[in-house]
């Protein structure tokens, strides 16, 4: 285990600041999920009631777990690009649950909110490609 500061010799400043700021927008992005679950998991299992899955109140807090472990791995580097095929399945899954084609007849926005999940996806598939860059990683779970 180790946490690099410095920058590796094939890396630009640049390149570091977009990995860096890319690891944080993932971060983000679950921490503002998981943040609205625990505000009113109740609100979160009769979304979940609503999309048809049984025990949706045992799926809310599954899912806030998750997001809370997504978001260390992103903001540390450990497990990362295991965290980032997780990220990537889940968000399919909620892309398909929540937001496919059964929803757009009702809402339009839908389609859009669908879409979204797709260039999310394509994201993390490419940060668990390229693992998360020399600085600031924990390099557990890292073939590196």
């Amino acid at each position: 285990m180790s946490l690099e500061t410095a920058h590796s010799p094939g890396q630009s400043a640049w390149q570091t600041a977009a990995i860096l700021i890319g690891r944080l927008i993932f971060a983000a992005v679950f921490l503002m999920a998981v943040t609205f679950k625990f505000a009113d998991m109740g609100g979160t299992a009769g979304y979940i009631a609503a999309a048809g899955f049984p025990f949706p109140l045992f799926l809310a807090w599954c899912a806030a777990l998750l997001e809370v472990v997504l978001v260390l791995c992103f903001l540390t580097g450990a497990f990362f690009s295991q965290a980032a095929l997780v990220a990537a399945a889940y968000v399919l899954f909620l892309g398909f649950a929540f937001h496919g084609p059964s929803h757009w007849a009702g809402n339009q926005a839908e389609f859009g909110f669908f879409v979204d999940h797709f260039t999310f996806l394509a994201g993390l598939l490419f940060a668990a490609v390229h693992g998360p860059g020399r600085v600031l990683a924990l390099k557990l779970g890292s073939a590196s």
